[in-house]
């Protein structure tokens, strides 16, 4: 490094960074810093380079962890980017680059080495490295006394926040906002790679309940400004690294040199061409799994220890809606809207669609805006997306869709307007979750064929299972096993098996029971299809726990068969479809019995971070365009990662 360039493979010899890592403490104010801090290097922009970089580098920051607890040159180096931290927000407004990219330096080199502890060292010792000191003139141990045990990482993690909200993210800023993120998350990311919770960290309690806490209100609307704003790198930084040797201009120099770490460690995998608008806006990636990171841990005040960023998520309010009661009770105010357009345009990954749930399950004001929309459809449709792609899909991912929409179809209007949305080649409306379906099954209205076909045949599917089940019962029964302990096990789960399928089978019923009781009239491609399948019923016409049930949707195909006997037995589809249609409309509904309404309601478990924490720091893991490690990470199995891979 230092004012010259350096390859990847060079950075092991590097004199400045020996010096660095050396013996000898190094003056915060020796020329030494400014020379260190003007480096720039060809551009890493593989995972295999960024892992490259890693290893080049490894024996250089093991070095440094060993003897910064003498030299303090850590200590030196937060002070050097200090330094420029307080003045960078005049700096931005003068459009001064080369303080900029010093700045911008000094935080990829503390990125760099904070890595390498959060992954090889407890956090004591990583906090420890903040707090070493050089000793003194004459040689003695320096005196600690004046300084609290993790008030340097505090400090310098206080630094990252304010910059984060009150620089402004400008062509020329766009990267060093981008390395904050960065930093931050490595920090955050000892979650990985030790097993406590998140309250027992002093980082995370640095910033739940440190300096930071007061600007939570503020960075949450600054990372979610950021997300919808969905900026995207400046072009030059997407220079090559050869392009970048032939720039002479200032602006141009700084750009290349940022652009070495902009891409660091980008993509673990071939890229397919949808994902180059992550690579373009890094910055709204970065900005949304550090919010979903922040969010997501200490959401139970244990210890004192609460979450400002998680009640500022869910309180803030809608910049356009300007009654009293939301002015009193806002954390902070963005435009819904372009929240909601940018959710639509973008909900095809893992993080947005967890960032959807977060807001419809837990900010009521942004769940009210979204069910009130009339263009509803431009959030549905890519939810029934991600479940149609199952197979392509994780099944966090997967989840979290089904969940969205079982909260949406928890209120009744977007129940009815969901019915009007016209699908054209799309056959997979309503089948993938029948929590969302029971809550639907009232407002059912138009369905299509397909889906019909789809609901009776998921009962077909299950009543073949009940079949076997049953079998397998009385084969036991029959034909016991010699082990009598081994029989009893066995007996007790097929008739555990029986009991949850049979609750299955009795809420398709009553799905089926639903529609037909409150919108026969609107559904006669379920009708049509419930008669050309009438056999499948006739099993559990005396079972206990179908027989309600099941008298009303004989009732029904009684009176229909009846008409269509009338009409002669060589009639046509299209013909057994009008008669259906006919009879709907002289029915009297008031022959079905009367059944409470099916009405489900989401509750998240009581220990959603058992959950949403190792899921999160996946998508870290996958999504942030950083190289952590696999061989290190604790907090979830390599065998998550493939899937999730693949």
């Amino acid at each position: 490094m230092g004012a010259a360039g350096s390859s990847l493979s060079e950075l092991a010899d590097n004199e400045y960074l020996k010096r660095l890592s050396g013996t000898e403490p190094i003056n915060p104010m020796d020329p030494f810093w400014n020379q260190l801090l003007s480096f720039s290097f060809l551009i890493p922009v593989t995972s295999a380079d960024a892992r490259l970089m890693e290893e080049s580098t490894a024996l250089t920051a093991r070095n440094f962890a060993i003897n910064n607890c003498h030299t303090g040159n850590l200590r030196a180096l937060v002070h050097n980017f200090m330094l420029r931290a307080t003045e960078l927000k005049a700096s931005a407004q003068c459009e001064d680059n080369i303080f900029i990219w010093q700045t911008y330096n000094s935080l990829f080199i503390i990125r760099s080495l904070c890595k390498y502890f959060v992954e090889h060292l407890s956090e004591e010792l990583l906090i420890q490295q903040f707090d070493c000191r050089p000793p003194n003139a004459d040689g003695t141990p320096a005196d600690d006394t004046d300084d609290e045990i993790g008030g340097q990482i505090e400090k310098f993690i206080s630094a990252l926040v304010e910059l984060l909200v009150d620089v402004p993210v400008l062509n020329f800023t766009y990267a060093l906002h981008l390395e904050s993120l960065n930093t931050l998350l490595v920090l955050l990311s000892i979650q990985m790679f030790q097993p406590q919770p998140a309250t027992q960290f002093n980082i995370y309690r640095y910033l739940m309940q440190g300096k930071c806490a007061i600007h939570a209100p503020l960075l949450v609307k600054v990372l979610l400004w950021n997300y919808i704003n969905q900026e995207k790198c400046p072009p030059e930084l997407y220079r090559s690294g050869e392009d970048a040797g032939l720039l002479s201009s200032v602006t141009a120099a700084v750009a290349s040199s940022l652009w070495s770490v902009v891409t660091l460690g980008m993509g673990s995998k071939p890229k397919k061409k949808e994902e180059d608008e992550f690579t373009e806006t890094l910055l709204a990636n970065q900005s949304l799994l550090f919010l979903l990171v922040l969010t997501n841990h200490c959401t139970i005040d244990r210890a004192g220890v609460g979450n400002p960023y998680r009640e500022a998520l869910f309180c803030f309010t809608d910049s356009n809606d300007m009654t009293s009661v939301t002015q009193a009770t806002a954390t902070f105010k963005l435009e819904y809207s372009k929240m909601y357009d940018t959710l639509c345009a973008t909900l095809r990954d893992d993080q947005t669609t967890l960032l959807l749930y977060l807001l419809i399950h837990q900010n009521q004001g942004m769940k009210s805006f979204i069910l009130s929309r009339t263009n509803i459809d431009l959030l549905v449709l890519p939810l029934l997306r991600i479940l149609y792609q199952a197979q392509e899909r994780n099944s966090h991912h997967i989840y979290m869709a089904l969940i969205i929409l079982l909260v949406l179809s928890e209120d009744n209007v977007f129940n009815k307007d969901v019915h009007e949305i016209t699908i054209k080649n799309d056959k997979y409306l309503h089948t993938n979750c029948l929590a969302a379906l029971a809550n639907m099954s009232a407002q059912f209205s138009n369905l299509h064929p397909f889906v019909a076909q789809k609901i009776i045949s998921l009962f077909s599917q299950l009543c073949k299972r009940h079949a076997r089940l049953i079998d397998q019962i009385r084969q036991v029964a029959s034909d016991p096993p010699p082990d009598d302990e081994t029989e009893g096990e066995t007996q007790q789960d097929y008739i555990q098996d029986l009991g949850v399928l049979e609750e299955v089978l009795r809420m398709v019923l009553e799905i089926v029971n639903s529609c037909l009781t409150h919108s026969l009239h609107h559904n006669p491609h379920l009708v049509y299809t419930l008669l050309y399948q009438r056999g499948l019923f006739a099993t559990f016409r005396t079972h206990p726990t179908f027989q309600d049930i099941i008298q009303n949707i004989d009732t029904v195909l009684s009176f229909f068969s009846a008409r269509l006997d009338r009409n002669g037995s060589s009639l046509s589809p299209p013909q057994v479809l009008e008669i259906i249609k006919e009879g709907a409309l002289q029915f009297r509904r008031d022959r079905l019995k009367k059944f409470p309404e099916l009405k489900f309601k989401y509750v998240e478990e009581e220990s959603p971070e058992e959950f949403f924490i190792p899921y999160i720091w996946s998508l870290v893991y996958h999504s942030s365009n950083l190289y952590f490690n696999p061989s290190r990470i604790l907090l979830f199995s390599l065998a998550t990662v493939e899937t999730h891979d693949s």
